[in-house]
């Protein structure tokens, strides 16, 4: 994937939780736990493009 097509989903996610932490009314809880979830699930993401997961799966313990 090239690296353009990365930048372009971070930085559309990064708006997106920006706007709904913005714009969207709700406890401060819930939105450091939207957070939290999101940077988790982009996270998992990269790690998946970049074949890290991939290469976690084929280590043998």
């Amino acid at each position: 994937m090239p690296v353009l097509t990365v930048l372009i989903v971070i930085i559309i996610a990064g708006l997106i939780l920006w706007l709904v932490n913005r714009y969207i009314p709700m406890q401060r809880t819930i939105k450091s736990i939207l957070n939290i979830v999101v940077i988790i699930i982009l996270v998992i993401w990269l790690l998946n493009v970049f074949g890290v997961l991939d290469s976690l799966q084929n280590i043998k313990i």
